[in-house]
This record gives C-alpha cells, structure tokens and sequence, in this order.
C-alpha cells in the first residue's frame, strides 16, 4: 500500500491546467494541505486511503473539464464532517466551493441501512442543495460512481442498497443532466449487483459473439460511407458501439424474447458536418433500407429537456437484422456525450446559456414538486417517478415540449403545466380534435388543456395519470379536501357532545378549559382535536370521557356493564327514534352535519325508513349502515355515532332485490313494467337460469325510501311467474 504522504495533486494539477488556461493553480495545493491535514491516515471502505479516493473524485472532474470550484470541492467534499467550517471554507476558497462542499457533506451523511425516513431526508436535502447549485449533484455522481467500482468491497445488503439507489435516483440524475456516458456505467455497475446471474449470464453470451458482431459492425459500417458517398456527404466519423448491458436487458424484460432476437445489440452513430447534412444522411438511409414505423424521432428541431439533439432511426439492415442509427453533428455529439458539462455555465465569467437555463428550470421544479410530500415512502416512490426516462414528446399550442412516460394522458399535461391547471382540467384538444381525459398521449401530439373554475381533481384520477408529479398534487388536493371534510364534522361531533354537558364550544374556548382537553386528547391545536374526531382517530367515547369533570370518574360510580353491539345498536336506535319525527323522510341528518360528509353504505344499502347506525371512518367522512347490518355490528362500536333520516332531499337510493320467478316467455318484460309503473329505475340487473328452469334476477333499484320499496316488493311478488321476492 503506497504511503499517504507521497500521494501528492501534481497529475490533477496537469489535467487542469490543460483547459483552465491562466487560472491559479495554487488553490489546489491550499485544498490538498487541509484534506492531508483532517483526513490523515483515514481509510476509504475499500481499503485504500481516504485522501486517493479524494484525488480520484477531483481527478475525474477534471477530466470532465469542469471549472476550478467543482475540482476544488470534489477534493474537500469530506472535510466537514472532519470539522472544518462553512466559513472557514468560503474564506480561503469562496463562497462557491463552500457551498458545494455543504450541499455534499449533506448527502454523505446519508445511512444506507438506515430506516426508510432517513433515506428520504437526505436525498430531500440533497435535492435542495443541487437545486441552489448544479456543481453539488456533478460532484455526487462522480463520488458515487467511484463507489461503484468498489462495491464488492462492502457486505451483501449494503450492495444491494447502494445499488437501487443507484438504479433509482442516481443514473436518472445523470441522465437528466444529459451526461450519457455516466447515466451508462451507473446503471451497468448496479445491474450487477441488482441481478447479478443476468449480468454474468449477458455479458458472458455477448462476449462469446464479439467477433461475429464486429464483422457486422464493420460490414455496416463500409455500406454506409458508400450510400453516404453517392449522395456527396462526407461523415466525420461513423461509429458502431454495443449497447450498454442494462439497455439491452431492458429491452429482453420489456418485449420478453431471448437474446438472439435483439438485432439492435449494435447502436451506430453518424457524426456530419452540419444539420442539413443530418437530414440528408437519414434521407439516404431511408432510401434503401426500410425504416421501422414509429422508431423515427427527431430530436433536432425538438431537443429533449438535457438538451440532447439527434437524429434516432431504426432500419431493417443487412440480413433483415433492426439496426438502430443515431445521426447528429460534432457539437451534438459533444453534448449528447458530456450533457451540461459540454457547455458549462459555471465557467469564469461565462453567462447561462438558454439551453442550460432551461435544464436547471427542469430540475428546481423537480424539487418544488417533491416539497411538500411528507411521508417518506410517498416522497421516494415520487422521486423514483419523477426521475423517469421519456419516451412520449407532447407539445403545447405554443411549441413549448413536454416529456412524458408512456401511457400518459392530458391531466398529466396539465399538471406539468402548473398546479391549478392540472386542478381544473375537464378536458382537452389534441390536434384540434376533443379526445376524453383517459386518452394516451403519443409523441408529436399538440395538447391544449380546456380547465373549468367548478372542476375539482377526483380520486379516479390516480389510476389515469402515470407521472408521479400529476399524482402528487392529486393527492395533495384530495387529503386537503378530506381534512377539511373532517374539520366540519369534527366540529358538529364535538357541538354535540359538548351540548349534551350544558356548554359550548366557544364557552370552553374562552374559559380557557380546552388546553386541559387538548391535554387529555393529545392534541397540538383546537383544528387537530376536530379533525381527528372527524377522522375517527379520537372516538367519540374518549372525548365523553375528556369532556366529564373528574367526580363523574370516581369510583362510586359502579361500572357499565358492556352491551353486545346488538343490544348497543338497539339502545341507539331507542335514543334516535324518541327524538326524531321524522321517520321515514330522505336525506340524512347528523344533528346539522352537512349530508356531504356522509355516504350511504354499499354493503347493505339502507334507504329512508331503514334502522340506521352511523359509522366514522378514517378520513372519509360517515358511513351510513343499516342497524343490523353484519360489517357494522363487527366493527368498533367506539366509532358508532347516532344518525336519522331528517327532511325532504330531491334525491333516490339504491336498493337491491332478489327475484326467483318461472322461466317462461315475457317474465322480465313483467317485472320491468312492474318497476316502471311503480316509479321505481333499474340501476343494475343480472340473471340466470338454474338447474331447475328457474330465473334467478338480482336487480339494483333506485326508489325513494322504504315504504315505496316494500310497496314495489309487494307488487312484483302479485305477479303470477313470480315465486319470491327478498331484499339484499
């Protein structure tokens, strides 16, 4: 093992004085000197000395020809934890470097086997930090891309977790910064501890065909500089390269075939003088070998958001073999290589170019949108999703490109818009033609989004859209819109209740009572006890039991003895029928709580007449049961609450019936004409023969309450085919 004292800078000091012309050198050396200093004889996990994995980092940064601040802070990226100072830091080396080497100390701080929630805060931290300074995710990547050359050295699990992340969240980075040759050896080297039997099994069966697909390569290669000749272009170079091993396993996973039948193993890359020449090459080609239909994509006129710009086409080439060909010119390729370091924004004295500009619009967004996702699991299951590789191009009225992943639809295009589009979004235009919400965006769609002030998201949503941001602010609106539904009920609950010991909510507010129940309730705030009791979270018997004074606890009280949730819904149903007068009417009532917040149970679907028991459910509000419904009567009688039919709503109920009749000619037009005449509607019908020529026909009506379904069950039951007729 080489001694730490005779690594020293003076081959990263070459690198960079090859491109950072009458730039001052020496600040590399002052780096050096504290690095040597606070690291000392400390290793990195492989063994090596900490200080040479520094030098590696910085070193490859270099390479990467990036300004003396990034190199700077790849070297010192670790001296915080060592305790060297921000200021300290942006004293001798600027505010720049400390702030990429902060941004950085940050994410090496992450745990790989910690629990889920610490993961999630680090890599939201380290978002913030690469959204005030790109330099910090530059600096990262290349840190963890030396990690990655030395994973065996760490135990199983560690790989693994290592490895996903890097899969996850680390090459999608590099991808979004358009560094291609990066995003590749990412994702190779996590494929190899991700699915290392594949890997070995991949890289083996394309090893042993090397010879035979470099004969291919250069057969192709010879075809297309004589096609290109005939038609006076002169390539730079024409290139043909395998695909990386993650791509191609990619694709046998996607369209499930074996290896042998992946023709395009081989990606070929045209490098032309100018972009008409870019056009004119891809017209050749087309001309004698035949093009794939959908595999043609213009991504010079539309560059992708990482600013790459290409020409992509597949072909049917010699032999019938697909051939994929990408054709751009030097600059292009020099971006499509490199990414934002192709032009970097950060150099001395050099402004933010519109394309850059645009790519780091992109990724704040990214971190905007994640801000407010709090749970942990949601926050990196969105950043997994955000973090996806587009394959449908769409594009506003304007011309304005959006990327998507397959299968998305136009509330996916609003919310890239801007929230409160994606919000009120009730249709859209796809190249001027109207098409519903559920419709799949196709690359080279133009979409205007039609919005509406009264729209609102709905829950059905979640299940159309594919991008995780649209998905986010969905359910962002829905738990507001639900919170808010529990603050309402949670108030008349508590109204109450509170009513019921003489009092009021406001008396107990301006007593200064309601720290005390606060207290007892675990509650931070007053809208905290009311939503958790609209909730459910806190029962209505534990707030009974906060809102008694302490002699009412005492134990000269003897206790209650435990009802069976029968008798406990039959002593309800006593309390509900001697106040109520109303027996009988529609529409629910909960002592004045808004009939919004309560839904009419499906599994037993009582109607106005029907015995009825309230159950509070998690954040959804009241659910309405028939009293001797089985779903209630297991259920946690604490979260039972006193409901009655009360007023007159314009509205109908369904109800379900069972109809066993004779099987004979006109039977069903019988009952429908009962239904009808009876003004009841057939929501729902199904039915069938049995073994013994009966017909069995469960219907779902809508009917007004219960007296107009049991008069309408005792109709049907007069007809002569009819045998019996229950309730479901």
């Amino acid at each position: 093992m080489v001694q730490a004292a005779a690594i020293h800078p003076d081959g990263l000091k070459v690198l960079a004085a090859n491109y950072l012309h009458g730039v001052d050198l020496s600040r590399i050396d002052e780096a050096w000197e504290i690095v040597t200093r606070v690291h000392g004889g400390s290793r990195h996990f492989s063994g090596e000395y900490y200080v040479v994995h520094l030098l590696e980092v910085a070193s490859t940064l270099a390479s990467m020809q990036l300004d003396l601040d990034t190199i700077l802070a790849g070297l010192l990226h670790g001296v915080m934890k060592e305790g060297i100072g921000y200021d300290e830091l942006a004293e001798k080396f600027g505010k720049d470097v400390a702030n990429i080497v902060q941004g950085s100390t940050r994410i090496t701080k992450v745990q790989y086997n910690s629990k889920l929630a610490s993961q999630a805060e680090n890599l939201r931290k380290m978002l913030l930090a690469i959204a005030m300074d790109i330099r910090v995710l530059l600096v990262k990547l290349v840190d963890r891309l030396l990690d990655m050359f030395l994973l065996d050295m760490v135990d199983h699990e560690q790989q693994l977790d290592i490895a996903r992340e890097t899969m996850d969240v680390y090459a999608p980075l590099a991808s979004r910064l358009g560094i291609e040759w990066l995003k590749r050896e990412l994702e190779d080297h996590a494929f190899k501890f991700l699915h290392p039997e594949e890997h070995y099994d991949l890289s083996h069966r394309l090893e042993s065909s090397l010879d035979e697909r470099q004969r291919y390569v250069d057969e192709v290669i010879n075809i297309l500089q004589e096609k290109l000749a005939v038609n006076g272009i002169v390539p730079i170079r024409i290139i043909g390269r395998p695909k990386h091993l993650y791509s191609i396993y990619k694709k046998l996973i996607a369209q499930d075939i074996p290896l042998e039948r992946v023709y395009d193993k081989v990606a070929f890359r045209i490098i032309v003088n100018t972009v008409n020449e870019c056009y004119e090459a891809l017209g050749t080609i087309h001309a004698d070998w035949s093009p794939v239909p959908g595999r043609i994509k213009d991504f010079i006129s539309v560059p992708k958001t990482n600013n790459y710009q290409s020409m992509h086409t597949t072909v049917v080439g010699p032999r019938g073999h697909f051939i994929e060909i990408q054709i751009r010119t030097e600059e292009m390729d020099r971006v499509a290589q490199e990414g934002v370091a192709a032009h970097w924004a950060y150099k001395e004295g050099q402004k933010v170019n519109q394309n850059d500009a645009r790519l780091f619009r992109e990724l704040k967004k990214l971190v905007t949108s994640l801000q407010n996702v709090e749970d942990p699991r949601e926050f990196l299951d969105s950043l997994v999703g955000e973090l996806y590789d587009p394959e449908v191009y769409a594009l506003s009225p304007k011309g304005e490109v959006k990327e998507f992943p397959l299968g998305s639809c136009p509330i996916d295009f609003a919310y890239s818009i801007h929230t409160e589009v994606g919000d009120r979004c009730v249709g859209a235009k796809v190249n001027g033609r109207q098409v519903p919400l559920k419709y799949q965006l196709q690359t080279g769609d133009v979409v205007e989004i039609i919005t509406s002030p009264n729209q609102v998201p709905r829950r059905g949503w979640l299940d159309m859209v594919k991008t995780s941001r649209a998905r986010t602010r969905i359910r962002a609106w829905l738990r507001r819109a639900e919170k808010e539904k529990a603050l309402r009920l949670g108030r008349e609950i508590c109204e109450r209740e509170i009513r019921k010991h003489d009092t009021s909510l406001k008396k107990i507010i301006k007593s200064g009572h309601i720290r005390l129940l606060l207290k007892q309730l675990r509650c931070n705030s007053l809208d905290d006890l009311l939503v958790k009791v609209g909730s459910g979270i806190i029962t209505v018997d534990s707030l009974v039991k906060a809102l008694q004074p302490p002699e009412l606890r005492g134990e000269e009280h003897p206790p209650a003895v435990p009802l069976s949730p029968e008798e406990l819904a039959e002593m309800m149903l006593g309390q509900q029928h001697g106040s109520s007068e109303a027996k009988g009417q529609a529409g629910i009532s909960i002592d004045g709580v808004d009939g919004m917040l309560v839904k009419v149970s499906q599994c037993c679907r009582p109607v106005p007449g029907d015995p009825i028991v309230g159950f509070i459910t998690m954040g959804r509000g009241v659910s309405v049961h028939k009293a001797d419904c089985a779903n209630l009567l297991n259920s946690d009688p604490k979260r039972w609450i006193d409901v009655s039919w009360d007023g007159i709503a314009e509205k109908t109920y369904k109800a379900g019936i069972h109809i066993s009749a004779e099987n004979k000619r006109g039977v069903f037009a019988e009952i429908s004409t009962t239904i009808s005449q009876d003004n009841a509607n057939i929501a729902d019908i199904s039915a069938h023969t049995t073994a013994t020529g009966l017909a069995e026909m469960t219907i779902f009506l809508e009917v007004e309450n219960l007296a107009h379904l049991h008069t309408l069950m005792q109709h049907l039951r007069h007809l002569p085919a009819v045998i019996s007729v229950r309730r479901l």
